[in-house]
């Protein structure tokens, strides 16, 4: 008889280890530093400074022990092999292959797409997609893609039309071509738009809308179907998640602006993070040493969040990417063989842009009652040519802040800061003792920008296979779809707060007629 209840994944033995050494007394992040810190690494051109997460050895000790007891290691093989990683659809997760020297055979007919694309005919390019479809080549055309000599390329992911109309403005249709991505061909916000886009062509006068059309899909099928000419197909395999998907043809829109040249240092950059997650120990591991520090922030620690902050405006779209990537990856409660967990999972990932967001969050965390890790992301070379004093300024703001939130200030300093008054002293307390971590770049280049986001890649799937659960599904956000289509078709929900909504969504639109 089967039990209505899944079963409860005990914790194992190493787990409990880290249970008790959370409870027992831990040293500061300043006596941490002082004792020598740590780690610390760098590798093609990233540095990446963990010291001040403050986790001293014997807990990174245990971590490696969970590690070895939940098969971080045996799980990145299996998947490098191509074997069934994610059960719940029997597929294998095949987005490391994409970037792999010995991959790349399929990257003929997206090159012939692009320089099509480059040929002159275009000056603009929409890119139609939403999650991983949008998310990625969002991030790689704001991040690299001023520069560049191709079309200009512009992102419609959100159903609201605003969205569109706002992305075709200043564009002529006679001179715009599109790029839909949709993994399944049936993603309904990508299809609204590609009808959009298709009536807003037609009307500028485009005799033929579709023949401007380009598909990227793992469906040709249904993209045929829609009327995209097969030739302007390009297709990737149903084994690669959206989230994982910019190596693939999705990244079309990057190769577009910025040629085929740069997409290509992309993929050597990631491969090369890939060849350190394949083959390096646990002990100089980034990707697995911080997806460590995620668990033990967020499941030992209970400090359910992480702020990552890109103290670089080209990095704008990095915090967007990574709450897809590691939200949408680990944000379960349930193991991959269907038993409940009785942890926490995934921490949820917030942050903005230094240094915006220090005049708008960072007050809560220099003195706010949470004390959860954040992550600064920075470039050591400027990408601009304005007096260096900008970059000067940006870099040691982000320094500042790593240095302040473990540092802290204490009363003494603040009374003398106060002119002696306590009630004032008390408020410019900073509690410090705060982690954080710092990753940095020495310049941000299309091989750079790989090799970060194959970390971010290799430390989201590593924090999954420490944790249980199976990263390359989302069956979370499926409910909430089937409703929306039910209430797109003009069906009324059962429950009341939905039909009160409804009522005065049909008021208000009256009232408009």
């Amino acid at each position: 008889m089967v039990s209505a209840e899944p079963l409860v994944r005990p914790k194992p033995p190493a787990w409990r280890r880290l249970e008790e050494l959370a409870h027992g007394p831990l040293p500061t992040i300043l006596a941490h530093v002082a004792g020598g810190g740590g780690p610390r690494f760098e590798l093609d051109g990233l540095f990446f400074e963990l010291s001040r997460l403050g986790i001293p050895e014997p807990v990174w000790q245990a971590l490696d022990e969970l590690a070895r007891a939940t098969g971080v290691a045996e799980f990145r093989d299996r998947m490098a092999r191509g074997e069934v990683v994610n059960p719940s659809e029997g597929r294998a997760a095949t987005h490391m292959a994409l970037r792999a020297p010995d991959g790349r055979a399929g990257l003929g007919p997206m090159a012939q797409v692009a320089d099509w694309l480059r040929s002159g005919r275009f000056d603009h390019v929409l890119h139609l997609g939403i999650g991983g479809s949008a998310l990625g080549p969002a991030l790689l055309i704001d991040a690299l893609g001023r520069d560049g000599d191709g079309p200009e390329v512009r992102v419609v992911a959100n159903v609201d039309g605003e969205a569109f109309h706002r992305a075709c403005h200043g564009c002529r249709p006679q001179r715009t071509a599109v790029i839909v991505v949709s993994k399944t061909f049936t993603t309904v916000e990508t299809r609204l738009n590609l009808r959009s886009a298709l009536a807003w062509l037609a009307a500028g006068g485009v005799e033929d809308p579709m023949g401007q059309v380009v598909a990227v899909t793992a469906a040709a099928e249904r993209a045929v179907e829609a009327g995209v000419q097969s030739l302007r197909i390009l297709e990737f395999a149903p084994s690669v998640g959206g989230r994982f998907s910019l190596w693939s043809a999705v990244g079309l829109p990057f190769a577009v602006r910025c040629g085929m040249a740069a997409f290509t240092a992309l993929l050597d950059g990631a491969a090369a993070m890939d060849r350190h997650f394949l083959t390096t120990p646990w002990q100089r591991n980034v990707p697995m040493r911080a997806a460590a520090a995620d668990l033990w922030f967020a499941a030992i620690l209970g400090r359910p969040t992480r702020a990552v902050f890109a103290y670089d405006e080209r990095l704008r779209w990095l915090v967007p990417y990574l709450q897809q990537l590691e939200m949408e990856s680990n944000g379960k409660g349930v193991a991959s063989d269907g038993a409940r967990l009785a942890w926490p999972t995934a921490p949820v990932t917030w942050g903005g842009t230094g240094t915006d967001a220090q005049h708008a969050v960072f007050q809560l965390l220099h003195q706010g009652t949470h004390q959860d890790p954040v992550e600064f992301v920075a470039v050591a070379q400027p990408g601009h040519p304005l007096a260096p004093e900008h970059h000067r300024q940006l870099l040691a703001n982000c320094l500042a802040q790593g240095a302040a939130l473990a540092a802290g200030r204490g009363f003494a300093e603040a009374l003398a800061a106060s002119g002696g008054d306590p009630a004032v002293a008390a408020q410019r307390v900073l509690p410090g003792n705060r982690p954080s971590a710092t990753i940095l770049i020495d310049r941000l280049a299309p091989d750079r920008l790989g090799a970060l986001l194959a970390f971010y890649e290799a430390r989201t799937v590593s924090l999954a296979a420490m944790l249980g659960v199976n990263p390359f599904d989302q069956w979370g956000v499926e409910l909430g779809k089937e409703l929306a289509a039910a209430l797109g078709r003009g069906e009324d929900l059962t429950d009341p707060v939905t039909q009160a909504l409804q009522d005065f969504i049909r008021r208000a639109q009256a009232k408009a007629a």
